[in-house]
């Protein structure tokens, strides 16, 4: 019986942490410094892209100059108090310190700036199970997204396309498996909605569903 891949590559926002409060709160916090008008409505379909992006959808705002002012005004509030406001899915630290423990290599590849990400995942004491955290802009230049990130780790740490999936929540995160050409695990629980079948090798909706993949073959859903 196939147990699932010794190497598994996981997005954070959506997929691990449920960021969403976080987020919010502190985009309303950039457009109140900014003088503009608070976006209404939940951010959720709009979470998993950078933070700019988000930004620009949220505010309807293509201008390049106020973007450079929320994207400040975010950081500051954000990188300050309002990544403390993010925390773990349920289940989710415990089924990745279970992975760990079995003997299971874990990878982070996420849009989320590398220093927020390490220190969130220090605050639910998830660091240490992790062998890397790769996102854009842990390395110079940036990364350009998921896809070059995953393809960076497989070649950094010599990991077998077979024996490596991905694990995350948004059609970016889709996309950039299948370039790749490694299975893509859907955690539905998350912000993003994927429609495409042929992308998904096994669809789950929590993190405890992962404990029964340990020990059998990634089938579709």
């Amino acid at each position: 019986m196939i147990r699932l891949p010794d190497c598994v590559l996981f997005d954070l926002d959506g997929t691990i942490l449920d960021s969403l409060p976080a987020i919010e709160a502190s985009v309303c916090a950039a457009f109140v410094a900014c003088d503009l008008p608070v976006p209404g409505g939940s951010l959720r379909e709009l979470i998993g892209p950078p933070i700019r992006m988000i930004l620009g959808k949220a505010g309807k705002i293509t201008d390049e100059t106020t973007l450079d002012a929320l994207e400040r005004a975010f950081r500051i509030d954000y990188d300050s108090t309002g990544w403390q406001r993010t925390i773990c899915f349920p289940g989710a630290a415990h089924v990745l310190q279970t992975m760990h423990q079995r003997g299971h290599r874990l990878f982070v590849a996420s849009n989320k700036p590398q220093q927020v990400s390490l220190r969130i995942l220090e605050k639910e004491q998830l660091l240490d199970v992790f062998e890397a955290v790769v996102t854009r802009d842990s390395r110079s230049p940036a990364y350009a997204g998921k896809e070059e990130m995953i393809r960076s780790l497989l070649t950094e740490r010599d990991i077998a396309l077979e024996n490596c999936v991905m694990v995350g929540d948004t059609i970016e995160d889709a996309q950039a498996a299948a370039a790749v050409g490694i299975r893509f695990v859907y955690m539905a629980h998350g912000y993003g909605v994927i429609d495409t079948a042929s992308l998904v090798a096994c669809k789950l909706d929590r993190f405890s569903q992962f404990l029964p993949l340990m020990a059998k073959e990634l089938v579709s859903d």
